[in-house]
């Protein structure tokens, strides 16, 4: 594989793409890889793809709806994934970033260069004695195995693009490139009619969008009346998806009514998971495919264990009910953002050994539709008891006959179930309960109080609260009454005395 650099002078601007030319199946998924780096000082505003058929932003065409997947990161990574492959695709890519300063606009110059073909079945010959051909615009890969197929049963398996049999105008033939059985040419017959599709089943996620298409034969002088998709048979007749109630702005028909078509599904919900078949009605007659199977999968996100103590190891596993074809990379959230450096290619993410930060709600994306999280798992990290303190109240000088209230407090999950107050050098406890109340405080009650704080993971004791008790505050209500006591009897004796006189 060979890896083109451009470089624009020495001054930190480059796109490195993977490879310059890309050779890929109609209906296929191709990966255009690609890094870049930009001067220090800058920051990256906008990052797009664009083509010689479109010099704006390929992601702003309608036609391109559902079908890309930019997996940059907006730092130094613009791979672009294209799925679903059409002819027209074909067409040379190139990558451009916008940053915040002035001229601050590169564009890798090579580009990508990508060749999208289907196979197709050549006949030669006349009458039975015929040979068919699987050819394609582009050399498929070295020594490739093509397999053959014979009104949609598989004949034949061979490294030769040829095969040659009693050929009978009834029947259909088409091929396929081992690896990719699901992307069959169009048929080929003289007289026969024929749906071929281009995946027989798809796997996707809820509120996303997929394509289902095929490709359709019928003799050459007849005209198409009709043509339609549906789900179910109701005898010989199948009932148009777009006059069914519930599809109406959920559905769109594409295609050249001629000889394909695809049927687009939005916002894909869960009640979409069914077997999908094309119809068409001509002038002379009408036929229908076999179903393709649609199945819808919403992320869902399986925590094991939900609760843990600090210390224990979290497992967190992102599951879907069907394989994504493909899947690159998962992402993973905490409390609805990003986890740093938390992509990862497999769909489990582990939690080695969990401390009380790691407590929160966590969900998890497919890389390319982290706008379709899975729903959100609760992770509870218990933990004993810490930061254990005690408060008093009033604060201040506390005098003998006076009350204070001992508050303890702790940091607990579980929360604390349990408080118990000790005195310093007593064996036994003095109280429980989250405050401890002591009434008509005395000398006796001088010393240094803590509290034990408990829960069903352990106990922690709080550091030693001293309470200092000072005079009694009677002694000083004492000598002033008895001053009062004094003066009153010197007046009562002066007034006598005069009195007296």
């Amino acid at each position: 594989m060979k890896i083109i650099k451009v470089v624009l002078g020495q001054d930190g601007w480059s796109v490195t793409y993977t490879t310059q030319r890309i050779c890929a199946l109609k209906g296929s998924t191709v990966k255009l890889s690609c890094s870049y780096t930009y001067p220090r000082g800058h920051k990256v505003t906008s990052t797009f793809w664009f083509t010689n058929m479109e010099t704006e932003d390929i992601g702003q065409d309608p036609e391109n709806t559902g079908r890309l997947e930019y997996h940059g990161d907006k730092k130094k990574d613009c791979t672009l994934r294209i799925t679903d492959l059409r002819e027209r695709d074909s067409a040379t890519y190139w990558f451009r970033l916008l940053t915040d300063q002035k001229g601050g606009t590169f564009t890798g110059k090579l580009g990508v260069t990508l060749s999208v073909t289907g196979l197709q079945v050549k006949v030669t010959g006349e009458h039975q004695d015929k040979t068919l051909t699987c050819i394609t615009t582009f050399t498929l890969t070295d020594n490739p195995t093509y397999i053959w197929y014979k009104n949609g049963h598989k004949v034949k398996e061979d490294t030769s693009s040829l095969y040659s049999d009693y050929f009978s105008d009834a029947d259909s033939y088409s091929c396929a490139v081992k690896g990719h059985e699901d992307l069959h040419s169009p048929a080929v017959c003289q007289k026969c009619w024929s749906v071929t599709y281009t995946h027989q089943k798809i796997c996707a996620l809820k509120g996303s969008t997929v394509n289902i298409s095929c490709s359709y034969t019928y003799p050459s002088y007849h005209e198409i009346k009709k043509a339609f998709w549906f789900t179910k048979w109701s005898g010989m007749d199948a009932e148009d998806l777009s006059s069914v109630p519930g599809y109406e702005g959920h559905i769109e028909y594409l295609g050249d009514k001629k000889s394909d078509s695809t049927l687009r599904i939005t916002d894909l919900r869960l009640s979409d998971s069914a077997g999908y078949m094309f119809r068409f009605i001509t002038s002379g007659g009408n036929a229908a495919g076999s179903p393709v199977s649609l199945t819808v999968t919403d992320v869902v996100l399986k925590m094991d264990p939900t609760s843990v103590s600090e210390g224990e190891r979290v497992t967190l596993t992102c599951r879907t009910n069907c394989t994504l074809d493909p899947i690159t990379a998962y992402s993973w959230y905490k409390n609805g953002q990003p986890i740093p450096n938390s992509n990862t290619y497999s769909p489990v993410y582990s939690l080695f050994s969990v401390s009380s930060e790691d407590t929160g709600r966590y969900s998890c994306a497919v890389e390319g539709h982290e706008d379709l999280p899975s729903t959100e798992e609760t992770l509870t990290v218990t933990y004993h008891p810490r930061n254990t303190s005690v408060s008093v109240s009033p604060s201040g000088e506390i005098v003998e006959g006076s009350s204070v209230t001992l508050t303890c407090s702790s940091d607990a999950n579980p929360p604390v179930d349990k408080y118990t107050w000790y005195k310093k050098n007593v064996a036994s406890a003095k109280a429980s309960g989250q405050s401890y109340n002591i009434t008509n405080i005395s000398s006796e009650d001088r010393g240094e109080y803590y509290c034990e704080a408990q829960n069903g993971r352990g106990s922690m004791n709080s550091t030693a609260l001293m309470i200092i008790v000072a005079g009694k505050q009677t002694s000083v209500v004492t000598a002033a009454v008895g001053i009062i006591v004094v003066v009153l009897v010197l007046i009562l004796c002066l007034s006598g005395l005069m009195w007296f006189r």
